[in-house]
């Protein structure tokens, strides 16, 4: 594999389509609409407190605790709008700090997941095979994935540079469709590791 010289690159030049921001996720979690009403109440819904990124999705103003066998969580965050099933997302250092071995996973595959409890104000669910590691991923609109030759599954890498440190990672799934927009979602353990913050950017740079 040949790695680019990352001081030949300029980081700064917006009209170069294969420039994509960073977005750093701190853990947090979806959630069903049965399981939002077992924590806050009956016909809750979700508050929204901040946009996200992503057209129509929203950081809430609810929050919860995650326990596991050896600790918990506090004052985790719900993302909006509600889903078919709950998905708790955690960085590996989250997971192990209370105990749970939670797979590294794209979002949405949570066959034989962790487990972990969660806990609200009016109740608890168990939420059974619900937590992963999410895998860094990008998301693009179908326009914006026309302008890179890039198609919905195909693999990247992304190459960054931050004041203090240069780095990359490689063969990053892109999600491609409606109700994506261009973004590169990481979460904070890749963030300290290579010291990034939200809103630098990273190169795409396509397989051949």
């Amino acid at each position: 594999m040949k790695l680019l010289d990352l001081d030949k690159i300029d980081f700064t030049d917006n009209s170069n389509p294969l420039l994509i921001g960073i977005g750093i996720s701190n853990k947090h979690l979806h959630i069903s609409q049965a399981d939002l009403e077992t924590l806050f109440g009956e016909c809750c819904q979700l508050n929204q407190k901040s946009a996200l990124s992503q057209p129509g999705q929203f950081a809430a103003m609810e929050t919860v605790t995650i326990a596991g066998p050896k600790g918990s969580l506090e004052n985790v965050r719900i993302l909006g709008p509600v889903r078919k099933e709950t998905q708790v997302e955690l960085a590996q250092t989250d997971a192990r700090r209370i105990g749970i071995e939670a797979p590294v996973r794209l979002s949405g595959d949570l066959a034989d997941s962790a487990d972990c409890v969660l806990i609200g104000p009016k109740g608890i669910v168990t939420a059974k095979a619900k937590v992963i590691v999410p895998i860094p991923h990008i998301h693009l609109s179908d326009e914006q994935a026309r302008q890179m030759d890039i198609a919905d599954q195909d693999l990247v890498d992304v190459y960054f540079k931050s004041n203090t440190k240069s780095g990359a990672l490689f063969n990053i799934v892109c999600r491609v469709g409606k109700g994506h927009e261009k973004d590169f979602h990481i979460d904070t353990d890749e963030a300290n590791a290579f010291q990034l913050k939200i809103g630098d950017l990273g190169l795409i740079v396509k397989h051949e």
